[in-house]
């Protein structure tokens, strides 16, 4: 059949295709899930320790962990017992921010658990102790939760009177991981002021509450610019967003951070501003953090009897 008479036949059956589909769609309310639903998974407590927060943030760039790595000294600041959980496998933080680089790889103990490192009196696990500098991480969403699984089950803790988690930016599988697996106590949120982080901020709160994870609050960072030479307030990136965004939503606010040298520059040495500087008044933000942070986790204890409700995930 010559080509000119088939191209008409073809049009017609496409027209015809595709006015079928587009009424079926029209007229049927279609949900996709992945594949079969997802069965509940069962969150295990892990013994000895009492409370697990998660430190998250809907966007990378605002200074997430090094909120966590200074709320969890100021915490301990506070006379708890403290671990530090670096989430974040594909671009781990920790080991530079509490100066643990360089040091030796974790030892096992007759358990086969991983011994966590330790300093300023914190016991800390990541992924970066446990691979070179230098070697990228190419795992997918199944591999993720694995590990992380091991780093968190697998990691002798001890007594802890509360567990900081420092999770990745955004919504991904290692933060579904944590909220399905984990006995979450609640999160706190970390952002900035600006308007185009503080809508993400929006899609993380709504995140946690889907998998009914408390939220504790929520952290403005890098709110202001405090000039060493007139001492003038500038706010770079916008005067009290998050603040705001927090009583529309109706979550707490925890307090806020400035920009600061000193903290950019502690943080990269390995030297945290609240352990380092521990009088000076950005140490003295993360600590009255730290003490909201406190408030809530026994307002949450005193109320919720220990109670870890299941939420119904599917992955859709």
């Amino acid at each position: 059949m010559h080509r000119n008479l088939i191209t008409p036949l073809i049009s017609q059956n496409k027209q015809i295709i595709y006015t079928q589909y587009r009424n079926y769609f029209s007229n049927n309310k279609i949900q996709l899930h992945g594949g079969h639903r997802q069965p509940q998974v069962t969150k295990v407590a892990i013994e000895g320790i009492k409370n697990i927060i998660a430190v998250s943030s809907a966007k990378g760039g605002v200074g997430k962990s090094t909120c966590a790595v200074n709320i969890a000294l100021g915490l301990s600041s506070h006379n708890l017992s403290v671990g530090l959980l670096d989430v974040d496998v594909f671009g781990p933080s920790i080991p530079l921010m509490m100066d643990l680089k360089n040091h030796e790889k974790p030892f096992t103990n007759e358990s086969n658990q991983m011994i966590p490192l330790q300093n300023y009196g914190i016991k800390c696990m990541s992924m970066g102790f446990l691979v070179n500098e230098d070697d990228p991480i190419i795992w997918r969403g199944p591999m993720v939760g694995s590990a992380l699984e091991k780093l968190l089950r697998q990691t002798d803790w001890g007594h802890l009177d509360v567990l900081v988690c420092d999770l990745p930016p955004g919504t991904g599988d290692a933060i579904l991981t944590m909220c399905q697996r984990v006995p979450l106590t609640g999160a706190v949120i970390v952002s900035t002021p600006q308007d185009v982080a503080l809508a993400d901020v929006v899609r993380g709160v709504n995140m946690f509450k889907k998998v009914e994870v408390p939220i504790l609050g929520l952290v403005e960072n890098m709110s202001h610019f405090n000039c060493p030479h007139c001492n003038e307030s500038t706010h770079i990136f916008g005067n009290e967003g998050a603040k705001n965004t927090a009583k529309k939503m109706g979550i707490n606010f925890l307090g806020d951070v400035p920009i600061h040298l000193q903290i950019r520059e502690t943080s990269d040495n390995g030297k945290p501003i609240t352990i380092t500087q521990p009088d000076s008044p950005q140490a003295k933000n993360y600590k009255n953090i730290s003490k909201e942070i406190i408030k809530q986790l026994e307002f949450i204890n005193n109320n919720e009897n220990k109670e870890n409700k299941q939420p119904n995930i599917i992955i859709s």
